[in-house]
C-alpha cells in the first residue's frame, strides 16, 4: 500500500481536503506517531478516520441541499409542462417558444441533480404532486397569472441557490453544479420579468414586481440596504436611492423560507 500515493490522489480529487482536516502536516504527523510495530495494521484505520472527518459530517448535508434543490426544479419543470399543455393559455408564438425553452432547461436541471445525487450514493426524492391552483385558481387560464407565478418561481430559485451556497462550499464539484443552475435561473427570472413588462431586477420587497399578496413571501428581505455591515444608501451618497441599493443585490432565502413558498403549491 503506497499511502503517499493515496494521499496525492485524494488531493487531486479534492484540493481542499486539508482545509477541512487541519493541515497536511498534521495529518502526516498523526500518522507518523503510530508505533512502528502497529503502523501497517493501523494505516487503514487512520485513513478511515481521515475520510470520516473530511467527508462524513458534510455528505448528508450536501445530499440534503441537492434534494432541496431538486424539489424546486421538480416544481418549475412541472409548472411549465402543465402550462404548455393548458389549452389557450400561451398563444403568442414567441412567448410559447421562450416558455418551451425554459421548460427544457428545468428538465435538464432535474436530470443533472438526480444524476449528481445518485453519484454521491444518495437517493433522489420522488417528484411531489403540486397544486398550482391551490392559491391561484386561474393560473392555467390567465396568461398574466401564469407569468406572475413563473417570475415568482424563478426569483425563488435564484435566492434559494444563493442561500445554500455556504453548505456546499467544501465540495467544489457539487458547488459547481449548483452555480451552473443558479446563473441560468437568474437569466430565466430576468426574461420572464421582461415578458411581464416589469424591470429585470428586484427593487425592494417586491414592490416593483407587481405580484399579488400570495406571492409576496418570495420577496421577503429584498428591501435590505445593508451589505457587509455597510448601508449602501448612506455610503454611496446622493443620487442613489433605496431602490437602486436593493436592486444591486439579491438576498439569499433560507430553507425554511423556501419551504413556506413551496407549501403554497402542495
Amino acid at each position: 500500500m503506497n499511502i503517499f500515493k493515496i494521499i496525492e490522489d485524494i488531493e487531486k480529487f479534492d484540493p481542499e481536503v486539508y482545509g477541512r482536516l487541519d493541515s497536511r502536516r498534521k495529518v502526516f504527523k498523526n500518522m507518523g506517531s503510530i508505533g512502528k510495530k502497529t503502523a501497517l495494521a493501523a494505516i487503514p484505520f487512520a485513513l478511515g478516520s481521515v475520510f470520516q472527518k473530511a467527508y462524513g459530517q458534510s455528505s448528508n448535508m450536501v445530499l440534503d441541499v441537492l434534494n432541496f434543490a431538486l424539489k424546486l426544479e421538480y416544481l418549475e419543470r412541472n409548472f411549465y409542462t402543465q402550462g404548455l399543455a393548458a389549452s389557450g393559455l400561451i398563444t403568442d408564438s414567441a412567448a410559447r417558444a421562450a416558455i418551451q425553452k425554459i421548460q427544457e432547461h428545468e428538465a435538464q436541471h432535474v436530470n443533472l441533480l438526480r444524476t449528481t445525487i445518485t453519484s454521491l450514493n444518495g437517493t433522489p426524492i420522488s417528484e411531489p404532486t403540486f397544486n398550482f391552483g391551490k392559491n391561484f385558481p386561474d393560473w392555467n387560464t390567465s396568461y398574466q397569472t401564469f407569468l406572475t407565478l413563473a417570475q415568482a418561481f424563478e426569483d425563488t430559485g435564484v435566492r434559494a441557490y444563493k442561500g445554500q451556497a455556504a453548505n456546499l462550499i467544501n465540495n467544489d464539484t457539487v458547488l459547481t453544479v449548483a452555480l451552473q443552475i443558479h446563473s441560468v435561473e437568474a437569466r430565466h427570472a430576468a426574461h420572464v420579468r421582461r415578458m411581464r413588462g416589469v424591470k429585470g431586477w428586484i427593487e425592494g420587497a417586491g414592490a416593483n414586481s407587481n405580484v399579488p399578496a400570495g406571492a409576496q413571501p418570495v420577496y421577503a428581505g429584498e428591501d435590505n440596504v445593508m451589505q457587509g455591515g455597510i448601508n449602501d444608501v448612506k455610503t454611496v451618497g446622493a443620487g442613489y436611492s433605496a431602490a437602486i441599493a436593493t436592486a444591486a443585490f439579491d438576498e439569499p432565502l433560507t430553507k425554511e423560507q423556501v419551504a413556506q413558498i413551496v407549501s403554497l403549491f402542495e
